[in-house]
């Protein structure tokens, strides 16, 4: 008999685990767990989708020089993918003396909304898969910034899964998955799981990060087809045809001294991010979606600083290039006497050297630079989606 998530369970057993974990009703939760992403399209999921409340990401080293070996992963991971996508069990349980070719523990919580977007390292286009020709000129190593600290455990890898859903068992599931199943091809190089996401669409209130203010007032959002095109997918002016449709990926782990953030006065606070903390409003404005004033000034001085951080970052600061963000906040420990926790910053635009790389350069001045610390960093190319019955990466693997 095929096992699906949702058939595995029934709805009256679901409904008493939610009310023993203290979830909220489950008619309340049925129409986020019953949401599908469709996995398959002319761009990647993941990407443009309003962002889900959690993620899980992992960065992987190849362990085969066989591109054989990377076509199959690609093929393999992208037919899981679909199967995720739909909430239904990456295999059967049919063979109780064998391993279950599903880990399990997603059944019976639905689809939730979950996408899966792999991106291509560097070191792929390298001369051990006999891929170097293929290599699209945006992606590059990443210089050095100011106020980096990279680990090598925290950055690079060879292939990226980048795995969102409303649920955060839904996310873990998929990874774990899609781990399994690069057994003896790729091995996972660094892993983070993340929560609260950054807004990327018109739709509900602005999401708050872990220093409190709204995160994703002045970012790109899904619904705008226009600046998509612009500022997003990769086209023929900058990247191979293989690419045509994706996009690249950029991904910094990022440190937050929280309890020195928390021992600054909420007019220093505002100072430093150039909005006001409750209502998300830019100084010097009266909504929270109006136009950042560069040049406003009061009694002589600058409304905005110089070195706050929506100047240094807004499109008007930066020859109007944008960059789509998707970052997720994560906590990981403690630090003295406050939680040691941070941001997995992902970005995505169609040339990361004309995007991202001259705006995080202008940020060296940025004034939340005293309280946080680049520790993880690395690249991805992230081709556009697959064809139904196709695998990512098709174009560029054959």
């Amino acid at each position: 008999m095929k096992s699906t998530r949702r058939g595995f369970l029934s709805g009256a057993t679901a409904a008493g685990l939610g009310t023993a974990l203290g979830l909220p009703p489950a008619d309340a939760k049925a129409a986020v767990r019953g949401q599908e992403m469709p996995f398959y399209g002319s761009h990647q999921a993941g990407i443009a989708t309003p962002a889900q409340e959690h993620l899980q990401f992992a960065a992987f080293d190849m362990v085969s020089d066989s591109v054989d070996d990377l076509r199959g992963l690609l093929r393999a991971w992208s037919r899981a993918a679909s199967r995720i996508a739909r909430g239904k069990a990456v295999g059967e349980f049919q063979k109780p003396d064998r391993p279950p070719m599903d880990t399990g523990e997603a059944i019976g919580l639905g689809p939730a909304r979950v996408t899966v977007t792999f991106g291509f390292g560097p070191a792929i286009f390298g001369v051990r898969l006999g891929l170097a020709r293929f290599k699209p000129s945006p992606l590059i190593k990443l210089p050095h910034f100011s106020h980096d600290a990279l680990k090598t455990r925290f950055s690079g890898g060879d292939l990226a899964i980048q795995v969102c859903a409303d649920d955060p068992q839904v996310a873990f599931h998929a990874l774990h998955d899609l781990i399994r199943l690069a057994h003896g091809v790729a091995r996972p190089r660094w892993v983070l799981a993340g929560f609260g996401r950054t807004g990327n669409t018109r739709h509900g209130p602005t999401p708050r990060n872990l220093m409190g203010f709204k995160d994703g007032t002045a970012n790109i959002v899904g619904e705008d087809a226009a600046a998509l095109r612009r500022f997003v997918w990769a086209s023929e002016r900058e990247s191979p045809s293989w690419m045509h449709g994706g996009s690249y990926m950029v991904v910094r782990r990022i440190e937050i001294r929280l309890g020195s953030w928390d021992a600054h006065s909420l007019h220093d606070q505002e100072a430093a991010v150039g909005r006001h903390k409750l209502s998300g409003v830019p100084l010097g404005g009266h909504h929270e979606h109006d136009p950042i004033n560069l040049g406003a000034q009061r009694h002589g001085s600058l409304v905005i600083p110089f070195d706050a951080h929506v100047r240094l970052a807004s499109q008007g600061y930066n020859g109007g290039q944008r960059i789509l963000r998707r970052g997720y906040s994560y906590v990981d420990g403690v630090d003295g006497h406050s939680a040691a926790g941070g941001q997995l910053f992902i970005c995505y635009q169609r040339d990361p050297q004309s995007q991202f790389i001259p705006i995080q350069r202008r940020l060296s001045r940025d004034a939340l630079n005293k309280f946080t610390t680049h520790v993880g960093s690395a690249i991805f190319a992230c081709p556009p989606g697959a064809r139904a019955g196709g695998y990512v990466g098709e174009g560029l693997l054959g």
